[in-house]
This record gives structure tokens, C-alpha cells and sequence, in this order.
């Protein structure tokens, strides 16, 4: 899919803050080969919009009033694997990189972006591409080999039953807060939780437990 194509790419714009997502919309819009066909402002209405309208494209926000861009990007991916989403970020770190590359986005841009890297993100992405950063997430990979060669052949085997499910709505893409109200305590026990099972695994972020808890449940 491209924008020599005939069939123009069809977008949802998601973001809490109306007036940039209004712009990003406008000048979407004025694009040859792009046509927006809805916006949204909070979970609940990107996952109402993406069912509905059925987009090429997703450009999402990681921060919405009423939960993570990331989960809205997993939820998006489960329904419709066709659909192509751009996270978008106010930075660039490893554990956003990384967050994203487990949701399954395919590529990321930071809200700073001009719209010629707009335009150039939804060109790769939509031609087949990826738009990850290779330097944060190579980073991220040397981490989790090292903190893997460091660890037992099970490193998850003096977890908890309630760390392993925290693990797993970790991996998911789940806030603390989202996690809380799963499984029924208090945000601040998430907290808890999360610090006592890095502290377990020698590592420092959650999101390298994320993708070392995903690499060794996938097969080999």
C-alpha cells in the first residue's frame, strides 16, 4: 500500500488534545493520498472509531484521560491485524520503545514531528516498514541479554502467583492502574508488586521484564 496507489490510506487520529489533533487531522487531510476518516480523544473512543471505521492507519497517542495509547494499540492489534498503527510520544526512551514493540505497533513518532516526518512515517509504515528506533532499541536488547545470561534457566521461578499474572499484564501492555483494577487491589500494591519482581530478575526497568517474560514463553 502506498500513496501512488489508487485506494488512499484511511486514518483515525487519536489524541486528548483537541487542538494538535484537529491540526495533525487538517494537514493529514490536505495530503494527496490521505483521507482521515475519524479522531479520537480517550480509549474508549479510538476503540469505538477503529471498529467502526476501520482504518489503514492509527495515530495514537500513548497518554489518553482515560488510559495508555498502548493498550489501545494492543486491543486494536487483537481486533483487526491488519490495521497499521503509529504510536506517537512526547520522548524516545527504551521502555516506550519497548512498550511499543510488544503491542505491536509499527513504528512510533514524537509529538515534536514536523508534518514531513508525519507524512514520512505513515509512507514507510503503510509501504511495509517499521519506524523504530534501532539505537534505543538495540540498547534495550543488549540489556536483556545481559540481564539473561546473568539469570537462571527459569528466572521467573521464584515469582509469586500474583507477580506471574502482574508479569503477564505486564507483557500485555498494562498500566499499573489498569493492572490494579484487574486484578482487584490498590495501585499502590501494583507498585509494590512490580519493584519486588525486578528486584527478583536484577533488572531495572519494567519494560525489559516485559520482553524478557515475552521471549520465554514464545517458542523457540
Amino acid at each position: 500500500m502506498t500513496q501512488s496507489e489508487a485506494r488512499r490510506i484511511r486514518i483515525l487520529v487519536v489524541d486528548d488534545h483537541e487542538v494538535l489533533r484537529e491540526g495533525l487531522a487538517a494537514m493529514l487531510q490536505r495530503q494527496p493520498g490521505y483521507e482521515v476518516v475519524a479522531q479520537a480523544g480517550s480509549v474508549a473512543e479510538a476503540l469505538t472509531a477503529s471498529d467502526r471505521f476501520r482504518p489503514d492507519l492509527v495515530i495514537l497517542d500513548i497518554s489518553l484521560p482515560d488510559g495508555s495509547g498502548i493498550e489501545v494499540c494492543r486491543k486494536i492489534k487483537a481486533s483487526h491485524p491488519e490495521c497499521l498503527v503509529v504510536i506517537l510520544t512526547g520522548s524516545s526512551d527504551e521502555d516506550t520503545v519497548l512498550a511499543a514493540v510488544i503491542a505491536g505497533a509499527n513504528g512510533y513518532l514524537l509529538k515534536q514531528s514536523g508534518i514531513r516526518e508525519v507524512v514520512h512515517a505513515i509512507e514507510v509504515v503503510a509501504s511495509g516498514g517499521s519506524l523504530l528506533d534501532p539505537l534505543a532499541t538495540e540498547r534495550v536488547l543488549r540489556e536483556i541479554r545481559r540481564a539473561s545470561d546473568r539469570s537462571e534457566a527459569n528466572p521467573f521461578s521464584n515469582l509469586t502467583t500474583r507477580e506471574r499474572r502482574i508479569m503477564d499484564l505486564i507483557a500485555a501492555g498494562m498500566t499499573n492502574m489498569e493492572i490494579a483494577a484487574d486484578i482487584s487491589v490498590s495501585e499502590k500494591t501494583v507498585k509494590r508488586s512490580v519493584s519486588a519482581i525486578l528486584l527478583k530478575l536484577n533488572l531495572e526497568r519494567r519494560g525489559q521484564a516485559a520482553a524478557l517474560y515475552t521471549g520465554r514463553r514464545s517458542p523457540d
